[in-house]
């Protein structure tokens, strides 16, 4: 069963609020995100901090556990970062395929270490905040493309990441943005 499929065209976040996790990424400043990941990146922190055997329990057989949301939102951040700097340093790439699913498999989310975790996740919360950060005027309006063909500014790049990190969160906690 697939858990976290990655053939959903999740470019619907950036029209409209999300009815699940609450957040409306039409209000979100692109200059905002590096905060909003900063904060995102403490809340995971507390989260993959919990007792192991809480943050490795999956709430439902094709639910991840907390764990291996943790260690999917580490990789969206690994994964954006990558495509933040294709798309300040190419012109118009196009992303790479990326199976989220094969992913969790391959690196057997479930059998990490919640403490390593949550030290990868910050380090890598951390690169991309300061990525973002890093970006000025007009690289702001740089362009790169899904395999899929949904095209982004990173503007609207920006945008649509931060949706990741904040929504699965809410999936861990219930908390509403």
């Amino acid at each position: 069963m697939t858990i976290t499929p990655d053939d959903k065209d999740w470019t619907w976040v950036l029209d409209e609020a999300c009815t699940d996790c609450g957040l409306d990424t039409r209000t979100v400043e692109p200059t905002d995100v590096p905060a909003m990941v900063r904060e995102n990146v403490e809340s995971w922190r507390v989260v993959l901090t919990a007792p192991a055997d809480e943050v490795s329990r999956r709430p439902a057989p094709d639910t991840w556990s907390a764990l291996e949301y943790g260690c999917h939102v580490r990789d969206v951040f690994r994964r954006f970062d990558e495509r933040l700097h294709l798309m300040l340093s190419e012109t118009d790439p196009q992303f790479a395929n990326w199976d989220q699913d094969a992913t969790a498999v391959e690196d057997d989310y479930a059998g990490q270490d919640p403490v390593v975790v949550a030290g990868e996740l910050e380090e890598a919360g951390t690169r991309i905040a300061d990525s973002f950060d890093a970006v000025t005027g007009e690289e702001w309006h740089r362009t790169g493309a899904r395999s899929d063909g949904a095209r982004f500014t990173v503007a609207t790049f920006s945008r649509y990441f931060i949706h990741d990190p904040i929504h699965h969160l809410y999936d861990v906690t219930g908390q509403r943005r």
